[in-house]
């Protein structure tokens, strides 16, 4: 089913970017990111984030939107990559974005971070979220502020996190629930 993705705050406020359909594409809704964007509010501007499955880029390009310097977005399908590139040209965000095709759990790019806030919202039914979450808790990912938002089925509520790591933020929203972990060091 292809539609649409509408940036709903900063510089691209209001932009309308056509998404195609693929199996597992599902845009975060703009209710969420909204009270995402919210949370994040004080983080967002000069951060380098990463989008681990970004599918339409919505996070990511919702946060450089709102003044982050740096997103990379990792899909691991490159007909889903494409159309991202097309709209980070499109945006003229070249500069500050870039898309790699690769696995999120596989992602060696730590020449990228660290990153002040984290992306997953994988396909639910794939169950990826705590092992990415495992991963990000490596050293060299995220900065001592950094933060991770994560999106899951309601039905199997917030992943596990790793030791360390508290839920700074958490809500369910019809079928997703979603919420901010991260080091109990960071801060929001």
């Amino acid at each position: 089913m292809a539609g649409q993705l509408r940036i709903i705050g900063g510089e691209w406020r209001g932009r309308r970017l056509a998404v195609g359909g693929a199996p597992g594409l599902r845009p975060t809704g703009d209710r969420t990111r909204e009270t995402l964007f919210n949370w994040l509010q004080g983080l967002v501007p000069g951060a380098r984030v990463l989008d681990c499955f970004a599918g339409t880029g919505a996070l990511g390009l919702e946060a450089l939107s709102r003044g982050a310097a740096k997103a990379v977005f990792i899909e691991r399908s490159r007909r889903v990559a494409n159309p991202l590139r097309a709209h980070i040209a499109t945006l003229e965000a070249d500069s500050r974005a870039r898309v790699v095709v690769a696995d999120a759990l596989r992602y060696g790019g730590l020449q990228d971070g660290p990153f002040d806030i984290v992306f997953v919202d994988p396909p639910f039914r794939l169950g990826l979220q705590a092992p990415m979450l495992e991963r990000l808790a490596e050293p060299g990912w995220l900065t001592a502020r950094g933060v991770v938002y994560v999106e899951c089925d309601a039905r199997t509520g917030f992943p596990p996190v790793p030791a360390g790591w508290i839920i700074h933020r958490e809500r369910t929203a019809g079928g997703v629930c979603f919420g901010l972990t991260g080091p109990d060091a960071s801060r929001l």
